[in-house]
């Protein structure tokens, strides 16, 4: 079972993974939200932040391709969302094509949006990455905790990552199931087949929560999270955190002074 790819270098010594994890989930999210509200095509602010960024993993010591392997999952998903913006943004054509009837562009200022939107995408991605790889799970749901989010949250949070790997090898073996039993014939039995693993799967999942949460029960769990590390705030932990917020904030203010100095 792979159960630890997401802080399988929280073990690693550096500044960085010395930090409490509050003020590492409080840095974070001061950086994510500047980057969400920078304005569009802040190609500075966007380049002041992947510094921001890259020094921190530089920082931590996290294998560089590790965080690229892992942050180009977000490309994905920001196509999907991004797709069809270039064709129906007004602007500038920088590509048309003519078929028939139909007459499609691609304007430059959709293109320039959707580079917007994936430099935010990505750059987020990288904070959230640098926080699980130089944080136990445990470590920052007690954080969370301390930081009073709500209980219930916290411990949806702890199920979903633990659990997550028990569903997938039950996936994988209901897999292997189906391939030793030579799963063919046409699209309508494929789907059919999915369709009985799907339930399946639901229903082995059920079962095993349901005998979790009462062997949980037996042993005296009151609804908070657990770890064997006592967290305490330093000082460094709050200088860190208010150099963060004020380097965040600086970089977000950035395209204004930049038009300032223009004008």
């Amino acid at each position: 079972m792979k159960y630890h790819f997401l802080d399988q270098y929280r073990e690693v010594d550096s500044f960085i993974h010395r930090l409490d994890p509050r003020a590492k989930f409080l840095s974070t999210l001061a950086l994510v939200t500047a980057i969400v509200l920078v304005p569009r095509a802040s190609w500075l602010a966007y380049a002041l932040f992947f510094i921001l960024v890259a020094a921190l993993l530089t920082v931590s010591r996290v294998p560089p391709f590790y965080v690229l392997k892992r942050s180009l999952v977000v490309l994905p998903f920001v196509l999907m969302i991004t797709i069809f913006i270039p064709f129906f943004k007004e602007g500038a054509p920088v590509w048309s094509l003519h078929l028939g009837a139909w007459h499609i562009s691609v304007m430059r200022e959709g293109l320039l949006r959707v580079a917007g939107i994936f430099c935010k995408a990505w750059l987020s991605v990288l904070s959230l990455i640098l926080l699980t790889a130089t944080t136990s799970m445990a470590d920052l749901l007690k954080g969370l905790e301390k930081l009073r989010m709500p209980a219930i949250m916290v411990m949806l949070l702890s199920f979903m990552y633990r659990y997550l790997f028990v569903i997938s090898d039950e996936a994988e073996h209901l897999s292997l199931a189906r391939n030793s039993r030579s799963f063919g014939g046409g699209v309508g039995l494929q789907v059919r087949t999915l369709g009985y693993m799907a339930g399946a799967l639901f229903l082995r999942s059920y079962e095993r929560g349901e005998r979790i949460y009462g062997a949980m029960l037996s042993r005296g769990f009151d609804g908070h999270s657990r770890s064997l590390n006592e967290l305490s705030l330093e000082t460094s932990d709050i200088v860190f955190v208010v150099i963060m917020i004020l380097a965040a904030a600086a970089i977000g203010l950035s395209p204004l002074y930049a038009r300032m100095w223009i004008g």
